[in-house]
């Protein structure tokens, strides 16, 4: 077969970073190709060279056997490369047809104006050539997160793209769009496109691809048939020792009521209902998971619960008192930790080292001051154990949180909160940009503390996390929880059908508290969902 894509010997290095080291990658032309690795191994990097978007320290694009030097994206597109970026590059008000014909559009009158009739037919016979279902005449606005997808895809198309490249491009998306977007793949790879797609997740690679190189500290470490590689192989590849995939939830003995929150509604700067009439409880001992695509409400009710912002209406309790318009401090002091969406927005102070961020939420601790002035021999021990505890690199209080990657500044964070000896964790997307054998590590500490008697509320969007940690498991969709349910008795396309605003058809009922079925429900229930993959590391 022959070769769309070699890069040779790519290097990109910044200043005090070497985020490529002389990789080498061939695609084969018609293939789906993953390209794996953590937070941070260069992935990114190494595709946004393809694109135009950094020049090469050193090294060869070669496309189709021929040597091409791109200065920008459009030199790249030029040549039949295209991107579509994790965050789509949509102009919302717009049709579907203006947004993919947007700066390319037929002309008419010796190019005095754009041919509308003209430009709806391309994109219709477009979508009709490669099986996509979009409406060319609907706002951008008004279609669903897929189709705006498949939008950014037909972009590329018109543009004349042979190779394609997608970052993360399931991470928004349902599982039933994940399994839509597999589909669009294997139309677009047999009518001879190239894809590239950048992914962390070692199901989706395994699922959708050809191939898969793994890259680790800028390094390609190695390239592997799809067909011929297990999930654990990947893994040790990525991380370079085994891991431990899975985890281990048993059945614990849950308590009283720790926190609650009835009737909350939480209102945008626009007056929209961001939350919308949100009611729950979560016990000592029990982990309750928020399941949802992202920008479905979990961020508010998070900072409502965690005193961030004050609800509308609703009330929140939190160990027997009421709290609803209670500040962040009086929360932290009664026993509440939060581990944070936006690590560097709400969770660090960036320009502080690590032992002042250790201490934030602590300054008014009797064990870190006294009469006012701070104990910083005390507060550097303190910082000193969470980096040896959580493995944060570099092992030195003294630096600099800016100074971080972005995994090792999440390890900090979460080592702070679970240090705070809490009754009540809210943990937002505890394992984001994080190393999969640190992933295995939080979340084991997880459950340490649900064993230990400590109320969790868990917000992911990583399916396969919510499902394995959570005891009862609660489903957003535009502000409500739409339903909340076992996950060891809910299958990953009922989730799905959940995340997407529908119900399902069976009668569903809100398991109490410390109840566990049977474990042979699950693996006949989901014989067909294990196919998807979705394990996210």
């Amino acid at each position: 077969m022959a070769t769309a894509v070699h890069l040779e010997g790519i290097s990109k290095r910044f200043p005090g970073v070497v985020a490529n080291d002389d990789v080498d990658l061939e695609v084969e032309r018609g293939t789906v190709h993953a390209l794996l690795g953590e937070n941070g191994a260069g992935k990114t990097t190494l595709m946004n060279v393809l694109y135009g978007l950094y020049e090469p320290t050193s090294g060869r694009i070669r496309l189709a056997d021929e040597l091409k030097s791109f200065d920008s994206p459009r030199d790249a597109i030029d040549a039949g490369v295209g991107m579509i970026h994790q965050h789509f590059m949509l102009v919302d008000p717009m049709t579907v047809t203006e947004n993919i014909t947007l700066g390319n559009e037929p002309r008419k009158w010796g190019g005095l104006a754009v041919d509308r009739e003209a430009s709806r037919r391309a994109v219709v016979e477009l979508s009709e050539r490669y099986g996509f279902d979009v409406d060319p005449d609907a706002p951008v606005a008004d279609v669903s997160v897929g189709e705006q997808q498949r939008v950014e895809i037909l972009k590329a198309l018109y543009r004349g793209a042979d190779v394609l490249i997608l970052d993360e491009p399931t991470a928004v998306l349902t599982p039933q769009e994940v399994e839509e977007l597999f589909g669009v793949l294997e139309e677009l790879t047999a009518q001879g496109k190239t894809i590239i797609f950048i992914t962390h997740k070692l199901g989706e690679a395994m699922r959708a691809a050809d191939e898969i190189t793994v890259l680790r500290d800028g390094v390609n470490v190695g390239t592997v048939d799809a067909g011929g590689t297990t999930r654990e192989d990947l893994a040790e590849l990525m991380v370079g020792r085994e891991v431990l995939l899975d985890v281990d939830r048993q059945a614990g003995e849950t308590g009283e009521i720790v926190a609650s929150a009835s009737d909350i509604v939480v209102e945008d700067e626009r007056g929209v209902r961001a939350v919308d009439g949100v009611s729950f409880e979560v016990r000592a001992g029990e982990i309750l998971g928020v399941a949802g695509v992202d920008g479905n409400g979990q961020a508010p009710l998070v900072e409502a619960v965690t005193g961030l912002r004050t609800p509308d209406t609703g009330q929140i309790h939190f160990r027997g008192a009421d709290v609803t318009t209670a500040s962040r401090r009086d929360r932290i002091t009664a026993g509440m930790a939060y581990i944070p969406e936006d690590r560097q927005e709400r969770g660090l102070v960036m320009e502080f080292d690590l032992r002042e961020n250790a201490l934030l939420g602590s300054q008014h601790s009797q064990q870190f001051s006294s009469s006012g002035r701070i104990d910083w021999s005390a507060t550097h021990d303190h910082a000193q154990e969470i980096i040896a505890e959580y493995d944060v690199r570099p092992p030195d209080s003294s630096a600099d949180a800016e100074s971080l990657s972005g995994g090792n500044q999440q390890k900090f964070i979460v080592g702070r909160e679970f240090e705070r000896d809490p009754e009540l964790v809210v943990a937002s997307h505890p394992t984001r940009g994080v190393d999969v054998g640190s992933i295995e590590f939080i979340r084991e500490r997880l459950l340490e503390l649900r064993r230990q008697g400590v109320a969790v509320l868990l917000i992911s969007s990583k399916l396969e996390e919510v499902q394995g940690l959570s005891d009862r498991l609660a489903v957003m969709y535009e502000g409500e929880f739409n339903g909340v349910v076992d996950p060891a008795e809910t299958t990953e396309e009922e989730l799905g059908l959940l995340m997407a605003g529908e119900q399902l058809d069976t009668a569903e009922t809100e398991p109490g508290p410390g109840s566990e079925p049977e474990p042979t429900d699950r693996a006949e229930r989901t014989a067909a969902a294990d196919a998807t993959g979705g394990d996210e590391v």
